[in-house]
């Protein structure tokens, strides 16, 4: 079997899901390289940094579209988080009313739930909004990391 076979999202035209309700759902993984003895025989360690300059959400008082570049960084441990399905569980935040440091708390619980990282942060760079940045991060560490 390909280490691959499991993932849904990539090379799939589907893109049927709600833009109005966050899905960890759509959330996959693949086995990271880095634990992969046979393709990483010298035991190389190695760090992620993914970077999502269109992240958007709907502030939950006004309604008012809320604009973020998201960053994580993370060390993995078994697992990596798929590109495509990270694009599509962030596009379910679009039309969702939440506050950005629960926006980017919600992201942080559902990749530690998904991927079970040694250490991982998110951080959601939003836009100003009267005339105030507000750069909101979670962060989270396996005990003894």
């Amino acid at each position: 079997m390909n280490l691959h076979d499991k993932l849904n999202a990539l090379g799939s035209q589907r893109t049927d899901y709600r833009y109005d309700q966050p899905d960890a759902a759509l959330l996959e993984r693949f086995p990271n390289p880095y634990a992969e003895a046979t393709i990483n025989p010298h035991g190389v360690t190695g760090s992620l940094n993914i970077t999502c300059p269109e992240f958007t959400s709907l502030c939950p008082v006004t309604g008012q579209p809320d604009f973020a570049t998201l960053v994580i960084d993370m060390i993995p441990g078994a697992w990596c988080v798929e590109s495509k399905s990270l694009k599509l569980y962030l596009g379910s935040f679009r039309m969702h009313g939440e506050f950005h440091e629960a926006c980017v708390c919600r992201i942080c619980n559902d990749l530690v739930t998904l991927l079970q990282p040694k250490w991982i942060r998110v951080e959601g760079r939003f836009t100003p909004r009267g005339g105030i940045p507000l750069w909101p991060t979670a962060e989270w560490r396996q005990p003894g990391c």
